[in-house]
């Protein structure tokens, strides 16, 4: 198939104006001018998008599906009130609702041209959802304990559904890793046993330093989290943490527990980071994933994206839990976060919208250790491609096609997302997913979560 439109965005090399881009047998074989392709491959059958751009898809380097459903429930509090009360809603849901809502994040994924997602969970919900919409993933299993007794047996746990999830899956498509829990609710072992299991190269996801509360109770034990709340206040049923004020900062609390020893380490957040932190992060090649309007929304801050980037970390975008931002959506995602790197940058560090575009493609891949597969039209490369219509009031004329996503560019921009030459969605979803379904069952978890 010949893929047209008025520009192709490689991200590994500059734009085409009226590019196209040849598809066969899952893989990207061609890439050029539309009038050269055309001709090259004259019984090719061809799909013109028009005035719109051809381009990778984009890939969501942290998510939780599953917490689909719990969008707009907990509204206008910081960080950790919402995480406490975000944890009494958990307590509401069946494996059924998990699952049902860990497929109508997968689907608004795919509505939204997002083609990978690397996504933790604790239930599997979202593994099963990225098998059945035929999305690309990579799954953390999240476990942890902040009992010492009961480390032994939650690993045990989450070893073996790693195995089962490993057998289960499409290991072209789909591949699985393990996360610690959040460092407030996980003794510190658990992060010493995670690397010991990875050092065969099994992707690890960590959530760090995300927000002022957390960095407040690993270094100073004063926080929500901290051995001063009452167990009602923390929410996770124990009289106290196993642990006290460590005097260090969340970067080097890690560090001390040797999770950076793995060679496959995703950090989230890294937002109460600084330069010692930095250059800790940097010499032990750990990636990063910036969720801008997560951190914006629940007053967590903003990621030193400047100082990660020449530090020479590998960066990538994620949208982080839809029960926090209310949509899992790059485009949103872009532009905000690039927004605040102005605002909050100078002259000097000025964000451009082509380093957000490679951000949320190729820098999430190379971030997920998958730049070999995905991430850029290049040649070879898996055809996970999408269009995004550039036709709207707003955009005319377009001089520059990667400003016009960052900045106009919505959810229903997306004309087209294919996973590995497949189109899965095309105006609407192409699976035997019942949608409707899903929908419904969204509302019936609404009346649930609110009830």
């Amino acid at each position: 198939m010949l893929l047209v439109a008025r520009y192709v965005l490689p991200v590994s090399a500059p734009p085409i104006e009226n590019g196209a881009v040849l598809v066969r047998d899952g893989l990207i074989e061609d890439v050029g001018y539309a009038t050269k392709l055309k001709t090259r491959y004259p019984d090719e059958e061809t799909r013109d998008f028009g005035l719109a751009a051809i381009m990778p898809g984009f890939i969501d380097t942290h998510t939780h599906l599953e917490y689909s459903a719990m969008r707009g429930l907990i509204n206008d509090v910081p960080y950790a009130a919402w995480k406490l009360h975000i944890s009494e809603k958990e307590t509401l849901f069946s494996p059924k609702d998990w699952d049902d809502s860990a497929l109508l994040g997968a689907l608004e994924a795919l509505y939204s041209g997002i083609t990978t997602v690397a996504d933790i969970t604790s239930t599997g919900a979202s593994f099963k959802a990225v098998q059945a919409t035929g999305m690309r993933g990579i799954i953390y299993r999240e476990t942890g304990a902040m009992e010492r007794s009961e480390v032994d047996s939650v690993l045990e746990d989450a070893f073996s559904d790693i195995a089962n999830w490993r057998s289960a899956a499409d290991s072209r498509f789909v591949r699985i890793g393990i996360a610690p829990a959040p460092l407030f609710s996980c003794h510190p072992l658990v992060f010493k046993r995670i690397a010991e299991y990875a050092a065969d190269g099994t992707a690890i996801a960590c959530h760090l330093a995300g927000s002022r509360e957390e960095y407040e109770f690993i270094r100073y034990g004063s926080s929500p989290f901290s051995v001063h709340s009452t167990e009602q206040e923390r929410g996770y049923g124990i009289d106290m943490p196993p642990w006290l004020a460590t005097g260090v900062s969340p970067v080097r609390y890690i560090l001390n527990w040797g999770l950076f020893d793995a060679p496959n380490v995703l950090a989230i957040h890294c937002v109460q980071v600084d330069d010692d932190d930095i250059g800790k992060l940097a010499e032990h090649d750990i990636a990063v994933a910036v969720c801008p309007r997560c951190n914006a929304q629940l007053a967590m801050g903003v990621a030193p994206l400047s100082k990660l980037m020449k530090a020479g970390i590998r960066v990538g975008l994620g949208t982080d839990s839809p029960a926090a931002v209310d949509a899992t959506d790059l485009l949103a995602e872009m532009r905000i976060g690039l927004l605040l790197q102005r605002a909050l940058g100078n002259r000097s560090d000025f964000f451009t919208s082509a380093q957000m575009m490679r951000l949320a493609t190729l820098g999430a891949a190379e971030a997920l250790r998958i730049e070999q597969q995905v991430g850029s039209l290049d040649i070879g490369k898996c055809a996970d491609i999408i269009a995004i219509d550039l036709s709207n009031s707003s955009q005319a004329p377009t001089h520059d096609p990667n400003s016009a996503v960052v900045h106009t560019a919505t959810q229903d921009s997306i004309l087209m997302t294919m996973v590995n030459g497949t189109i899965l969605y095309d105006g609407q979803h192409l699976h035997d997913i019942d949608v409707q379904r899903i929908f419904a069952r969204a509302e019936e978890m609404r009346l649930k979560l609110r009830g």
